[in-house]
């Protein structure tokens, strides 16, 4: 288990002595080795820990689950919260979004400013293939990042991204920690799940042994692709001073720059004021009318937005409440 430790050890910056932690805990066999490797480190880096549990009342041995995890956290002799759905989540995003609304929740009642998740090596490198085979962008080929900031004085971290998923069950056995079987895990309904449990071996067996390892390494790769694209586009932003005509924005300006720039810029724009997913159509809708003939306009965008060419502006526009009740 000396390699366990000496990876998790490798990020130990991520976490600031005397920080405030909420371990989010599933009592799976990840979360369960995120547990015991900060209460292990707890008294040299002087943090203050504590265990959180989300409860989404999806199967019926839930709330079993949930005592399992209230009973593991007072073993290690740690303070234990606990949310629970009232009504179950419809599917894993909004399941995604309850869960981290709930942590942030409970992170603010225990004071901790660091939300720390068991995510491993392995999630990192499914989430990356998952993503491309759903069709996504840099952004979203990044997959899982070390760390991102959730609320105000409150962050999101990762310190197991290192580390596989066999590596988190050998730890977990080593020290015979109560690992909970999920039985969702294996329910193949779940497109993640065939995934991990169909696609991913194959692909293992078939193309590369360590692909994993590879994956996580493109993941990081694209990861600093993707922070130098935002800084990039933020001082673009600034020098054109883009946000000085909102809800417009000046395609003479556009013109001078790349594809690949004006996509993101125009991105940027529109997730100003359209709180829907954008996906790659609308952009490209947008990004056409940058060298269209005066009066042209885009197909609705979602919101019922639509981008008009005022030359030298492109202009957002919404649908007004006579034109949606008609």
């Amino acid at each position: 288990m000396k390699d366990v430790r000496i990876k998790f050890h490798q990020k130990i910056a991520l976490l600031p002595s005397y920080s405030s932690i909420l371990i989010a805990v599933s009592g799976g066999q990840d979360s369960l080795c995120l547990a015991h490797l900060l209460k292990t480190f707890q008294t040299k880096y002087h943090w203050q820990l504590a265990v959180a549990h989300c409860d989404h009342k999806w199967r019926s041995d839930s709330t079993e689950n949930a005592h399992h995890v209230a009973k593991f956290a007072q073993d290690l002799d740690l303070p234990f919260y606990c949310r629970t759905a009232l009504n179950p989540p419809r599917s894993e995003a909004t399941a995604r979004e309850w869960r981290y609304q709930m942590l942030i929740e409970m992170a603010e009642e225990a004071g901790a400013s660091i939300i720390a998740t068991g995510h491993t090596l392995t999630d990192r490198a499914e989430t990356i293939l998952f993503n491309f085979l759903r069709g996504a962008g840099l952004e979203g080929l990044q997959s899982l990042t070390w760390e991102r900031l959730l609320r105000e004085g409150i962050k999101l971290v990762r310190p197991l991204l290192g580390i596989s998923r066999g590596e988190t069950l050998a730890y977990c056995n080593f020290y015979r920690l109560p690992i909970w079987e999920d039985s969702t895990n294996t329910d193949s309904k779940y497109k993640r799940n065939r995934l991990r449990h169909e696609v991913f071996p194959y692909l293992q067996q078939h193309f590369n042994p360590q692909l994993e390892t590879t994956l996580a390494h493109t993941a990081e790769i694209l990861a600093d692709d993707v922070q130098f694209w935002q800084s990039y586009i933020d001082n673009l932003w600034q020098k054109h001073q883009l946000s000085s005509h909102l809800p417009k924005i000046d395609r003479t300006v556009l013109q001078s720059y790349s594809r690949s720039v004006q996509r993101r810029i125009v991105r940027k724009f529109l997730q100003l004021y359209i709180p829907e997913e954008l996906g790659f159509d609308h952009i490209e809708k947008v990004v056409k009318l940058i060298h269209s003939p005066n009066r042209s306009q885009c197909d609705p965008l979602p919101g019922k937005a639509i981008v008009v060419v005022e030359h030298p502006w492109l202009c957002l526009q919404f649908a007004t409440i006579s034109e949606k009740s008609s």
